[in-house]
């Protein structure tokens, strides 16, 4: 059995990470919220945004050239080419697009929650991961097995994990 030290160290470690994590926290909830509702326009605003293309470019010429995803040509004529994002105007070549997007803030925090390896930022959610199951191991370290705490606390997350795995099985 670990000595009371031990578990004293423990807590001592898991409080002061717990402090510096938990600005890290609120940041994900923030954005995991928003990222809930990332199918609605909530708290999105309309940016029209003008870029210069070639000259009578055919729809399908057009949409690898805008790199804009989900992007779709409504309808085309001789002059110009309508998209769901916004219109081409084959004269003079100018493609106008207009999209909802989150404000700078917003659309930082939603990056965040969303980098991956090709991100500098996917270093922080990997010590953000790691800070996180260290809190998993020291929660059990902070208590000495003997007591009643100690096998609540054990029988608490098992329901969790319980939850957490009939969620995902039964909710997606």
């Amino acid at each position: 059995m670990a000595s009371p030290k031990l578990h004293m160290a423990f807590r001592k470690y898991h409080r002061w990470l717990g402090f510096f994590l938990a600005g890290i926290m609120g940041v994900y909830a923030l954005s995991g919220i928003l990222l809930i509702f990332r199918p609605t326009d909530i708290l999105k605003y309309e940016q029209t945004e003008t870029r210069q293309l070639e000259a009578n470019l055919s729809g399908v010429n057009l949409l690898p050239l805008l790199k804009i995803k989900g992007s779709k040509v409504t309808n085309e004529n001789a002059e110009a080419v309508e998209l769901n994002v916004g219109h081409y105007d084959k004269n003079t070549g100018e493609a106008i697009i207009t999209r909802k997007d989150y404000p700078l803030v917003l659309a930082k925090m939603v990056k965040l929650h969303k980098a991956t390896n090709n991100s500098p930022l996917f270093w922080l959610n990997i010590s953000f991961g790691i800070g996180l199951l260290f809190f998993v191991v020291s929660a059990f370290l902070m208590f000495i097995p003997k007591l009643p705490i100690y096998k609540n606390g054990l029988k608490i997350a098992g329901v969790g994990a319980v939850v957490t795995i009939l969620t995902v099985i039964f909710g997606s």
